[in-house]
């Protein structure tokens, strides 16, 4: 935001130069990003003197040149060639001396000693376009006869240059949106640095209604859009050119003057950071105004000759017939101020700030005023708002002011109450601060001390301080006016060796298995955390209720935080494949949240929601394809089991302690779920998903998913460590067995019992054949499984194996009903 160096002055009065400024307003938070000299005249008039013209003379060799004498007070007399038709001896005018740079546009040209027709010129006699001064080029520019000789024009003009300071607003500062709020920020700093400042408010006193005439009137149909709307009708004004202060001010700051109405609106904005907005009154129906929201599909066309399409969430400035302007975010193509307007109604209200983002991000628009009501403006300092700008309207266009004031506010809000500890204070800032100075910057803050403890403050804070609501914001608004760097560092260094955090592991496990993944030939991505509530309707695997709603959701496609990454991945899947890449490998890492109302505590508000970090693999289409050494081969969730477990098995989890079972839920077609470790944690779920979702997020081809809850594979592998080891020199011993069990047992339930049956020798258990058919009884399958034995220190005997292979027989007829074949 650009604030006026020059501007500021008018509010408070101190000696710093524009840099020194930029530097006090970044230390106490407001970030300046640079000074920039700016001159109401291009050149600042430099290398201009008053002169007087000595003689003049017809030149020989034309018919419309003059030779003329000045004297600038500078030496000789300036002997000067000029062409304009009423230069005459005697005239005080204004002199260009050789060396001064003048422009016209973007363009410079530089006064040098010339010859015209023969004659040398030492300089030029000057028209008030040639300087900047007019447009009027008829002839040389006439002083006054008591004008001053040898004055720098800049001084005789009294051309004053301003420096603007380009201050960065962090969203939550919207109180600083404006040069009366970066005053009251730099006046705490000039008190607390010693330096004695007083603000100067701009005073209303003087308004008063001149006409008792019933002016336009106003109705609030939506209180919740609009919590208060200030209102004045304003008649017999003259719209026409602002006066040249007014327009310098604006074009300091970057705006174009539009006329003398509009303009005011522009000013007081970046005065004092409220929103206004004028309406041509005579083009108001029946002469009332009607805050409200109209039928979604409506038609309305803004100010810049865009139709756009309303919905039923956009609230609408209207008159008893139509839409007039967007609330807050844009005027109406009709309803403005012109040359011709002689009655101006004039609005200062407040917005929803929820309701602002969202209109203004649904037409892509961003103004001055949606900027601040998105942040949220402070609804008591509207009247204050408007009297300012009557008031200035009054003086500049003229006018009375009509009719009894406007103003609808159905709930006042009162400021906000805050306790704040001394040793809070000291606690967080580290440093004692002295009490008095901690309340001498309350004070310059107009945070009002109501009550004070030894121990503690109670305070109002003002509403335009929309981001001062707990302790730790007045302590934060403390310290950043008593300086940061006034807070010493003891000589006294208190410090411990590093070390490795559990957070620290986890991204460093996190960024290894990326690493492995991407050499498998996976892409990561990365989406929203925030998705559709839509996909959660009717989903028993993750139901509705289970979701975090977001109050002042940007739209209804983002209206609740993911409980899982699968949609974000399937949004991905679709997305790739519209464009032709449907073979795809993709992971990523991120938050899932979860809101449980049987959690819900008293003195804990966040007791019911959940985070939990998950680490996401989707594939699909082919795992070959176009090979001349392989057939294309399609994708499996076989081939994602294998790359889960090569995750699981990189991170160090015991494979041996896990458990994979098949899982009835509306995610999967097919899936299954993974448990491990004496807590039976489930640590995942992997499977095909399932058509309906699918459809729902308009992806084509089936897709292979797991979800790892990365979270409880760090608490898995908390106490595990990953090692090397030589290659046994002893052989692997591999014995089978077929066994014929229940069709409803699963491979993971042998593996289980085996694991079991001898924790030390076997190694490894794997299915090479399942067989349901004939000669079977009924129910039942038949598995062919090999166990694989090995002693790393010497070869195992045919005693030691037969011993082995009947505790694992034994364990699976006793739990499963194993018989073997």
């Amino acid at each position: 935001m650009n604030i006026s160096y020059n501007w500021l002055k008018t509010y408070l009065d101190f000696d710093l130069q524009p840099d020194e400024v930029a530097a006090a307003l970044t230390s106490i938070g407001l970030e300046t990003g640079g000074v920039e000299e700016v001159q109401p005249i291009k050149g600042g008039l430099e290398g201009l003197v008053t002169g007087e013209v000595l003689t003049c003379s017809k030149h020989p060799d034309s018919d419309h040149l003059h030779i003329t004498t000045v004297d600038t007070r500078s030496g000789e007399p300036l002997q000067i060639v000029c062409g304009a038709p009423n230069v005459a001896a005697g005239q005080k005018v204004v002199v260009a001396v050789i060396g001064a740079k003048l422009y016209k546009g973007d363009e410079c040209f530089t006064i040098r000693k010339s010859k015209i027709r023969g004659v040398e010129s030492h300089g030029m006699i000057c028209a008030e376009d040639e300087i900047g001064l007019g447009t009027g080029h008829e002839g040389i520019i006439v002083l006054p006869a008591d004008a001053a000789v040898g004055l720098p024009a800049k001084y005789y003009y009294n051309v004053k240059s301003d420096y603007v300071l380009e201050v960065d607003i962090t969203p939550n500062r919207v109180d600083a949106t404006s040069h009366f709020g970066v005053a009251r920020d730099l006046t705490a700093y000039l008190r607390q640095n010693g330096r004695p400042a007083t603000l100067k408010r701009p005073s209303v006193d003087a308004f008063r209604i001149d006409d008792n005439t019933p002016g336009v009137t106003v109705t609030v149909e939506n209180a919740e859009a609009c919590p208060r709307y200030s209102g004045v009708t304003i008649r017999g004004v003259t719209v026409k050119e602002s006066p040249a202060w007014l327009k310098d001010r604006l074009k300091t700051i970057g705006l174009r003057p539009i006329n003398n109405v509009v303009d005011i609106t522009n000013f007081v904005l970046h005065e004092l950071g409220q929103p206004l907005h004028a309406f041509d009154a005579d083009k108001i129906k029946d002469g009332r105004v009607v805050v409200k929201t109209l039928p979604a599909g409506t038609k309305f066309v803004t100010l810049d000759e865009v139709e756009r399409t309303l919905t039923d969430k956009d609230l609408i400035i209207c008159d008893a017939e139509k839409g007039m302007c967007i609330g807050g975010v844009f005027g109406g193509l009709d309803s403005g101020v012109t040359e011709q307007t002689t009655n101006v109604f004039l609005e200062s209200a407040n917005f929803n700030p929820a309701w602002i983002r969202r209109t203004a991000r649904r037409f892509g628009l961003n103004t001055d005023a949606s900027f601040r009501f998105e942040r949220g403006l402070d609804p008591n300092q509207t009247m204050y708002v408007l009297k300012r700008a009557a008031l200035l309207i009054k003086e500049i266009a003229g006018g009375l002011i009509t009719g009894e004031v406007q103003d609808v506010y159905p709930s006042p809000v009162a400021p906000w109450t805050v306790e704040v500890a001394y040793s809070k204070i000291d606690s967080l800032t580290g440093k004692v601060i002295p009490r008095e100075t901690i309340k001498s910057i309350l004070d310059s803050l107009e945070i009002e001390v109501v009550s004070e403890t030894q121990e503690a403050l109670t305070l109002h804070v003002p509403v335009y301080r929309i981001d001062v609501k707990r302790d730790v914001d007045v302590i934060e608004d403390i310290l950043r006016i008593y300086g940061y760097n006034n807070v010493e560092v003891s000589e006294n260094v208190r410090s411990n060796l590093s070390y490795r955090t559990p957070t620290d592991q986890s991204y460093r496990l996190q960024h290894l298995i990326s690493e492995q993944l991407c050499g498998a030939g996976f892409n990561e991505i990365l989406n929203n955390s925030q998705t559709r509530s839509a996909y959660y309707e009717g989903f028993a695997a993750y139901p509705l209720s289970r979701c975090v709603t977001l109050k002042n959701a940007i739209s209804a496609e983002l209206n609740v935080m993911r409980q899982s990454l699968l949609f974000g991945g399937l949004e991905s899947i679709a997305h790739n494949e519209k464009r032709k890449n449907g073979n795809i490998r993709f992971f990523e890492f991120g938050n899932c949240y979860e809101y449980d109302a049987a959690k819900k505590k008293d003195n804990d508000a966040l007791a019911e929601f959940a985070e939990d970090y998950r680490l996401g693999l989707w594939i699909c289409g082919n795992r070959v394809e176009n090979n001349w050494a392989h057939p294309n081969e399609k994708s499996s969730v076989y081939e994602l089991r294998s790359y889960v477990e090569h995750v699981l098995a990189r991170l160090g989890v015991n494979m041996h302690t896990l458990t994979w079972a098949y899982t009835d839920t509306d995610l999967y077609s097919t899936g299954m779920s993974l448990t491990g470790g004496s807590s039976r944690r489930t640590l995942g779920t992997l499977g095909i998903v399932s058509r309906r979702l699918l459809t729902m997020t308009d992806a084509d081809s089936d897709v292979y998913y797991a979800e790892l809850s990365w979270t409880a594979l760090m608490k898995e592998i908390k106490k595990s460590k990953v090692t090397f080891s030589e290659i046994p020199r002893f052989q692997t011993v591999k014995r089978d067995l077929a066994l014929l069990l229940d069709k409803h047992v699963p491979f993971a339930e042998i593996e289980r019992i085996a694991a079991d049956s001898e924790r030390k020798l076997l190694k490894k258990v794997t299915l090479f054949d399942v067989y349901e058919g004939r000669n079977l009884p009924a129910g039942k399958k038949s598995y062919a499984v090999s166990f694989y034995l090995q002693d790393t220190g010497k070869t195992l005997n045919d005693k030691q194996i037969e011993s082995i292979m009947s505790k694992i027989q034994a364990g699976l007829e006793q739990q499963l009903g194993a018989r073997l074949r």
